[in-house]
């Protein structure tokens, strides 16, 4: 049976491992055919940032990434507007085109749809 599966992505991309792990738990659980959507949320939206080098600190790109996720048939990629904005971001800064923002309204209404939530 295919089930909604939510993962909401929090933290920033580099300092620890868990943006990583959830880039891996996404493309794993899109393999056994499962509905992805993928929400980044608070810190998780530095995640989407255009330019990312973090070579200085002898990680790879988590951006360069990012992309692929089509190929996994990831498609339903969300962020929170009020996460952005409390950053000082604008779409215009991510890496991804085709994202939908969300008002907190709206990410609840997401959340509600999902058979599971996953946080990292």
């Amino acid at each position: 049976m295919r089930r909604q599966l939510l993962f909401i992505n929090r933290h920033s991309p580099y300092g620890e491992s868990v943006a990583r792990d959830a880039l891996d738990a996404v493309m794993t659980a899109a393999a056994y055919d499962q509905h992805i959507s993928l929400l980044f949320l608070d810190d998780g939206v530095f995640q989407l940032l255009v330019g990312q080098a973090p070579g200085s600190i002898a990680q790879k790109s988590l951006g360069a990434s990012l992309p692929a996720l089509p190929l996994y048939e990831v498609e339903d990629i969300y962020v929170h507007l009020g996460s952005l904005q409390a950053r000082g971001l604008s779409p215009e800064d991510l890496i991804l085109e085709s994202v939908t923002l969300l008002d907190d309204a709206a990410v609840q209404a997401l959340r509600a749809r999902q058979d599971h939530i996953l946080s990292f």
